[in-house]
């Protein structure tokens, strides 16, 4: 059985993590940990787990095995480093840092300790995504040319019922997030792309404040491959039916996925647009948290890499760059 802390409710998904480990058979939530210590305690009363006001306290305890973190972003170095010095596995929410060095950073403290590390990518578990990946594998659209992905969504958007939006104000602390829609609803596009595009050499980014927050809420970036194929990643927190959108094109066909919609021509089919069957589609893979937990028990490697969360901040941390500095970035 894996003891395991929360740390922090702060994110929107931490909700979401603590029940996924209640209904993992091998997972027992043991305590609760939080930077604000009222949300920490109703958190732990919620449900029915002891309450830790220091952290440290923690990292010290032999009967706690693993964290999951879901604290703000600019906490995740410290938190997630002090973790692995203390022998602690981890799961965490994305990014994995504010910055490339940190993320090198941490995860160079994640081998020296031997735990084991998961970044929640979930997308990349997903049928649509395997069965991109697939369809890129097997070459059915040729070579690569142009890859897009959107994900965005309305939680800043005012309306009555809410007049700053859905989502916490504490999103658009910069302090706290280290940015606003990019860094967080971003993530999705960039880790997608980056299994995707391979190798990526350059990004360019531009962020823009359609409300009066100190973060970006809309946001595009370039990504130049050294394939030679471009990503086009999407995000913001101001549309509203703004569909899920993978679009891969390539010399030799194109795949389109929206929502639920996923349809490929290729030269190599019959003319025409393909909607695959059911059948053709793959089967989820396990989530994060799943894969996670085999590997902690069994030692097999998970599907979500050090590899991919490592790569998610070098495109973050760029795009920032080029942001706040109006140019093109080289990755070294």
């Amino acid at each position: 059985m894996i003891r395991t802390a929360l740390l922090s409710k702060w994110h929107v998904h931490a909700q979401e993590y603590a029940e996924e480990a209640i209904q993992n058979e091998h997972i027992t939530l043991t305590h609760v940990w939080d930077e604000e210590k009222e949300r920490g305690l109703a958190w732990a009363e919620e449900l029915n787990l002891a309450f830790e006001e220091e952290i440290e306290e923690i990292f010290t305890n032999p009967e706690i095995d693993a964290v999951i973190i879901a604290s703000p972003t600019n906490m995740h170095t410290e938190i997630i480093t002090k973790a692995a010095q203390h022998g602690k596995h981890v799961f965490t929410e994305k990014v994995l840092a504010e910055t490339e060095g940190d993320a090198r950073s941490i995860l160079k403290k994640i081998e020296e300790h031997g735990v084991k590390l998961m970044i929640s990518l979930p997308r990349l578990t997903a049928n649509y995504y395997l069965y991109a990946q697939k369809v890129v594998d097997e070459g059915l659209l040729g070579k690569l040319t142009t890859i897009r992905c959107r994900v965005a969504h309305n939680g800043s958007v005012p309306t009555k019922q809410n007049p700053n939006g859905w989502l916490p104000q504490h999103f658009y602390d910069k302090e706290l997030c280290g940015g606003g829609a990019f860094i967080d609803l971003g993530a999705h596009p960039i880790y997608l792309t980056n299994r995707l595009g391979g190798q990526a050499k350059a990004v360019t980014a531009r962020f823009k404040q359609t409300f009066d927050y100190e973060v970006d809420d809309n946001a595009v970036a370039i990504v130049e491959y050294e394939s030679g194929a471009l990503g086009i990643l999407e995000t913001g927190f101001v549309s509203s039916g703004s569909p899920f959108q993978l679009e891969i094109y390539g010399t030799e066909g194109t795949l389109m996925i929206e929502d639920d919609t996923i349809r490929i021509k290729s030269v190599k089919h019959e003319e025409g647009w393909y909607t695959p069957s059911e059948v053709e589609m793959p089967e989820p893979a396990p989530s994060a948290m799943m894969q996670w937990v085999t590997e902690i028990l069994s030692g097999i490697k998970p599907d979500i890499s050090h590899q991919d969360a490592y790569l998610l901040t070098l495109i973050n941390d760029a795009a920032r760059r080029s942001n706040e500095e109006g140019c093109r970035i080289e990755l070294k």
